[in-house]
């Protein structure tokens, strides 16, 4: 026996059945994972333009402890930015934005939780449909191809067996796009949502560096050279 004939039989004696088992499991984690992302996101929501408005007002009067406190009170990512900049504006602006961008990189981490198994699923899942289909279509040409199936050819139902076969063998591939079309679609919505927050982000935390930058204390300009005494 062959290699090609001994992949066909552990094909057939698999059978298509746990490829729905599987892509049924991975539609119920997707959904389960779309839903605690959104209500994840949704958790972060805040008024990003009343942020930095509110943050400016309080740096022009001097007012850090209550910068801080009213950063803290939010729940969104550019806060935590900023407030991790607040913490380290005493040690100067370059310490500052190191700080900002430590934060942003544990909030950028907190928001791609469970995203590259959505990217991987989308990317993945019509090609798990596709095994079913094809492991279906071998099982149809396999029973067409014994002596009973040969033999009952010339009747009228042997074609509609075969053609209902391979329709049930289809099923697999339409689960398989059904399991991968909302998951590339949360995964892009997600992605974009991270942009704006990291968007978002970068302005407010401008505000922060803008106003530590010209708290530096000013170069004195050199003196000017004194003029050559005129000998008379």
């Amino acid at each position: 026996m062959g290699i090609v004939e001994h992949l066909k039989h552990v094909l057939l004696d698999l059978r298509a059945g746990w490829v729905m088992w599987i892509l049924l499991g991975l539609s119920v984690a997707s959904i389960l994972l779309i839903a605690e992302r959104a209500i994840f996101f949704r958790s972060l929501r805040d008024d990003v333009r009343g942020l930095a408005r509110e943050l400016d007002r309080l740096l022009r009067s001097g007012s850090y402890r209550e910068a801080v406190e009213r950063m803290s009170r939010s729940p969104s990512p550019e806060a935590a930015a900023v407030l991790a900049g607040l913490r380290n504006a005493d040690l100067g602006p370059a310490s500052a934005e190191k700080a900002i961008g430590g934060a942003l990189a544990l909030e950028r981490a907190r928001m791609e939780r469970g995203l590259a198994f959505l990217g991987t699923l989308g990317n993945n899942a019509p090609f798990i449909g596709l095994l079913g289909t094809v492991i279906g279509i071998i099982e149809a040409f396999e029973v067409l191809g014994r002596p009973e199936g040969a033999a009952a050819a010339g009747g009228a139902l042997a074609p509609q067996a075969i053609m209902s076969s391979i329709a049930e063998a289809l099923v697999a591939t339409a689960v398989g796009l059904f399991v991968a079309i909302p998951a590339v679609a949360a995964f892009n919505y997600f992605q974009r949502r991270i942009s704006t927050i990291l968007s978002g982000s970068e302005a407010l935390t401008s505000v922060l560096l803008a106003h530590l930058n010209a708290e530096e204390p000013l170069v004195a300009p050199r003196p000017a050279p004194a003029a050559p005494l005129e000998v008379t």
